[in-house]
């Protein structure tokens, strides 16, 4: 039988993909499970607001920039993004100088640190962020160039360091929350091992290219809300009276339905470019196409998920965190489907970025709030229950804000 060398790239591609989002996924959790171990939950607390700040660097600066320099090398060439990229530089420094300032000013209140560290994690702050950015160009490049095995060791390289340097301070005995703070930045190191990505050609295919700003701001802005959307339902639960226990098992729920959406994040690397070409070559069919499809697929999986999340979830929860972490089948599926839509909420978010209606990525975003706001303030269930909901109303108006911006961005193609 003769293989279809395309097909096997496409393949092996895809499997070094998920294998390296599945394992950095797991690294994470493993890095964080040292830390608190080798501290104990109370002096671990900055390292954690450090772990949170990393997640939504993440979204508001290594995505944009990865999915830009993935989306401007096929429509533009990499000529128009080495022209870009100095300037996005100062915008990355900048960013980083802003958030150590803020920081700073609110060290106390975020990181609880004695005199002697308390610079230290407004220090750290700063470092995240060039190192996000720093991340994004680099897996934007090697997707752009299609070295998606590399983009897949680049997610475990720069987990595993962590977790190598953790376990290095852990066997040394080391206590210093700002040892293990510098563990987290000291995973962006893993980027040098492409330096390539940082020597572009001056090549273009187009002679004309748009500053990248609206389109990263857009970019950022989006991802930021969904984050928010997608990690925030805790602090909201919190704000609405909510006890630690339920607190902390509407964490441990989301973050188990959430691993599906950590693992697709790694797969999406290939779609930017592959979708940017059908927006070049102006294939609107090939795009509803896709649209379509989408849609077909979020329901099925949204069904195979209510069913897992109801009877699973349950079980699930006490298995992986403790019998003491519980939440009502009924409950457990609100999340699973609403992480069900937080995944199609990805795939079309590229499909809208490839189209370049960022703008249109945060006012949908923006919208889909105001549904969930109502339901939070006005329904009268209990916190818990209100909290659940209100993830999936933002998540499922999201999707479909989204769907009519894809549409309404094929229908103006030019063919």
């Amino acid at each position: 039988m003769r293989h279809n060398p395309v097909s096997m790239t496409k393949l092996r591609d895809t499997s070094a993909l998920a294998l390296g989002s599945v394992s950095s996924g797991l690294l994470a959790y493993v890095f964080f499970a040292l830390v608190t171990r080798a501290l104990g939950a109370t002096a671990a607390a900055p390292v954690s607001v450090l772990w949170a700040y990393w997640s939504f660097a993440g979204a508001a600066l290594t995505f944009p920039f990865q999915h830009w320099i993935a989306r401007s090398v096929v429509a533009h060439g990499e000529g128009s993004v080495r022209e870009a990229l100095r300037g996005v530089a100062l915008l990355s420094a900048g960013t980083a100088v802003v958030a150590t300032g803020l920081a700073w000013a609110l060290r106390d209140l975020l990181f609880h640190t004695d005199r002697t560290g308390e610079a230290w994690f407004p220090l750290l702050v700063g470092a995240v962020t060039l190192g996000a950015a720093a991340t994004g160009v680099v897996r934007g490049m090697l997707s752009a160039r299609r070295r998606f095995a590399a983009v897949g060791a680049g997610l475990v390289a720069e987990n595993g360091a962590r977790c190598l340097a953790a376990v290095v301070l852990a066997a040394a005995g080391v206590d210093s929350p700002e040892a293990y703070g510098l563990c987290l930045v000291l995973g962006y190191v893993a980027a040098v091992a492409w330096p390539s990505t940082f020597r572009l050609s001056s090549a273009r295919t187009a002679t004309h290219a748009a500053p990248p700003w609206a389109f990263l701001g857009g970019a950022s802005g989006g991802q930021l809300i969904g984050q928010t959307v997608l990690t925030g339902g805790p602090v909201a639960l919190a704000l609405a009276g909510g006890s630690a226990a339920q607190v902390t098992a509407l964490f441990a729920g989301l973050a188990l339905f959430r691993a599906p959406y950590t693992l697709a994040l790694g797969l999406v690397s290939q779609l930017t470019g592959r979708l940017t070409h059908l927006v070049v070559e102006g294939r609107r069919q090939d795009l509803r196409r896709v649209g379509r499809w989408l849609v077909v697929a979020t329901l099925l999986a949204a069904a195979g998920a209510a069913l897992v999340g109801a009877s699973a979830g349950p079980p699930l929860l006490r298995l992986v965190f403790g019998s003491d972490v519980t939440l009502p089948g009924r409950l457990t599926l609100v999340l699973a489907v609403g992480s069900t839509f937080a995944i199609a909420n990805l795939v079309v978010t590229l499909v809208v970025l490839a189209l370049d209606r960022t703008l249109a990525l945060v006012r949908s975003w923006a919208v889909a709030l105001l549904p969930g706001a109502v339901w939070f303030v006005a329904s009268g269930s209990p916190a818990l229950e209100r909290t659940c909901v209100t993830f999936l109303v933002v998540e499922s108006a999201a999707l479909a804000l989204l769907l009519v911006e894809q549409s309404r961005g094929t229908r103006d193609l030019t063919a």
